[in-house]
């Protein structure tokens, strides 16, 4: 808990102070989760220290234009990974790939019902705050239910960073993906064209995801349409690692500067359900990953970071940091993804009904 030498909250100083602060405390972080050698240590130590800053009081907030802009980032790098083979391995295995999906789908929802059932959590929050991926949308929706919004969003968010700390420490201490990583090279030479080209696409991409209207689109369409321009040839991307570490921390903290007292306070009560249930989630889909694992051949890391229940933007910034088939993780998860998007809400909704009508008092 970070709170100011006077005794008075963070709120009081303002807000470029706040904001120093908070790099400077992301910063320490960083340098200390690289020195212990954790993959993705650019997101997760600005992530731990929005955490620090909200809960020691203060009142920051990332705007929305740069994270669309972080997200149209995200979806760059994940796009510059794609290759025509993934359409081929997808394709191979595609009965399987479906099940998996589904299965997590299936899971998170039966696991939310049964807690609801057991009135662990009021209405129908778990339905919404358990079910993988496209945190904002299930916030959006878990209203329209009447479910507790703040609650709902803690869930989410909550397991975003269990899912972003179980993959760095099993990528540096099982499978030692990062043992011997080669020395980051910061700003290397750029290709000036095509960083230019780059930051044209990212710019006009996120634009079009956000008036699109479709979840997710400021990460989507940059991934779609940078994939298709990259493998036509029309696109070269060019993200030098500063431009993705400032992108790596808007996200970080994005997710960190949610964490609010009053939220952690409301979920105080319900936090030993809460953490049970995505132990039992991340387990479940650990044990989708074994399938993946024996069935398809590759490695425990890329089948544990294509079904971990986190967010694409987070699996894309580990598995980039990691020695993975990065085209595999993001196949899953992005599949995955548009798969909840047409059905998981409507899944949700069902159950969301059949709770309510046996429990019609929350």
């Amino acid at each position: 808990m970070i709170e100011w030498f006077k005794g008075e909250p963070l709120s009081e100083l303002p807000r470029a102070v706040q904001w120093c602060l908070l790099l400077i405390l992301s910063a320490v972080l960083v340098a200390l989760l690289e020195r212990a050698r954790l993959p993705a240590a650019l997101m997760l130590g600005p992530m731990i220290a929005g955490i620090l800053m909200e809960t020691g009081g203060g009142n920051l907030r990332v705007p929305a234009v740069p994270m669309w802009f972080s997200q149209a980032v995200i979806g760059c790098l994940v796009a510059r990974t794609i290759m025509p083979q993934i359409l081929k391995t997808f394709m191979l295995h595609w009965p399987l790939f479906i099940g998996i999906m589904l299965a997590m789908i299936v899971s998170s929802s039966a696991l939310a019902w049964l807690l609801t059932r057991l009135r662990l959590f009021p209405g129908t929050t778990a339905i919404w705050g358990l079910l993988p991926g496209a945190a904002t949308v299930m916030m959006l929706m878990a209203d329209d239910f009447g479910a507790d919004g703040r609650l709902v969003a803690f869930m989410q968010y909550l397991r975003v960073v269990f899912v972003a700390l179980a993959a760095a420490l099993i990528a540096r201490f099982l499978v030692h993906a990062s043992a011997h990583a080669a020395p980051v090279v910061w700003f290397p030479p750029i290709h000036g064209p095509a960083f230019l080209e780059t930051l044209i696409f990212i710019t006009v991409s996120a634009v079009l995801g956000v008036k699109s209207r479709i979840p997710g689109g400021a990460i989507l369409v940059p991934l779609f349409l940078g994939a298709v321009l990259k493998i036509t040839g029309v696109l070269t991307i060019e993200l030098p690692q500063w431009f993705l570490a400032a992108s790596y921390a808007l996200i970080g903290w994005n997710t960190g500067l949610r964490f609010t007292r009053e939220t952690l306070l409301h979920a105080t009560r319900t936090l030993p359900q809460t953490i049970i249930s995505i132990i039992l989630l991340m387990a479940f889909c650990a044990s989708l990953a074994w399938v993946l694992v024996k069935t398809v051949g590759v490695d425990p890391l890329t089948a544990y970071l294509a079904t971990s229940p986190g967010g694409v933007d987070s699996a894309a910034i580990i598995a980039a940091s990691t020695k993975v088939d990065m085209s595999f993780v993001m196949s899953m998860q992005v599949a995955r993804l548009l798969i909840i998007l047409s059905i998981g809400p409507a899944i949700s909704r069902w159950i969301a009904r059949r709770v309510t009508d046996q429990h019609p008092s929350k």
